[in-house]
């Protein structure tokens, strides 16, 4: 039997793409499953005690606190404290959106959802959705930012003019109190682990999604169809 044989080659590149997807879809998961378990503010950890560059978690081996323009260091505790808010709130948004971009390309034509009518590259589903139901998922996204907001935000008329975006003194950045696996660690060193955990694979999953949205607007392919032309030109090249 010949291996070489074009509908092998697409049969053996299709289940590798298959397993691949599995794993994926998994390490993402579970990266954005730990991302929502919070940091509660009344632990010991070092990570709540002081807020400063030099005790933040989120710092490997080899680039250590990696703030090459020197942001954290110009910022006093509260102007940081919004950037570590900033960055582990676009983390977990970027985490769903690259399971987002494989699910939805996955499902696509076979799903139970619009008649199975939304087709093609991620970036294009939204707009195809039905009229009406794009405003009920703005609407969600607003309450959900509403209530995160009313968790960890100074009310504006309670805050300084020049200050705006102030966090309460006592929220730790991600701390929304959502944690439905109880998941959150005990002991304050593995707590700091896992919010290290949450910030790499959020930073991991926000270069993702960039690159998912970029390869996509520059030839109109989906991730997947991207994915799966590159196993058969490695079959093709025997690599």
């Amino acid at each position: 039997q010949d291996l070489h044989h074009p509908n092998l080659i697409i049969f053996h590149s299709q289940l590798h793409l298959n397993k691949m997807m599995k794993l994926t879809l998994t390490t993402l998961l579970v990266g954005s499953a730990t991302a929502f378990a919070p940091a509660s503010t009344a632990r010991t950890s070092t990570a709540m005690n002081a807020f400063s560059a030099d005790d933040l978690p989120g710092a490997l081996a080899p680039m250590g606190f990696f703030d090459p323009l020197g942001f954290a260091a110009k910022a006093d505790e509260k102007t940081l404290k919004r950037y570590r808010e900033a960055e582990v709130t676009h983390g977990r948004v970027a985490m769903l959106a690259a399971v987002g971009f494989l699910v939805g390309e996955a499902v696509e034509g076979s799903s139970f959802l619009f008649d199975a009518q939304i087709s093609g590259p991620a970036i294009t589903h939204f707009t195809q959705v039905p009229d009406g139901w794009d405003a009920l998922i703005i609407t969600f996204i607003g309450a959900a930012e509403a209530q995160r907001a009313q968790i960890g935000w100074v009310d504006p008329a309670d805050a300084s003019y020049d200050q705006p975006g102030l966090l309460r003194d006592d929220y730790y950045p991600g701390d929304i109190g959502f944690d439905p696996l109880g998941i959150k660690p005990e002991d304050p060193e593995e707590l700091d682990l896992m919010i290290t955990k949450e910030l790499q694979n959020g930073r991991l999953a926000m270069l993702a999604a960039a690159g998912f949205l970029a390869q996509e607007a520059v030839d109109g392919e989906g991730i997947l169809q991207h994915f799966q032309t590159a196993m058969i030109e490695s079959a093709d090249l025997g690599l």
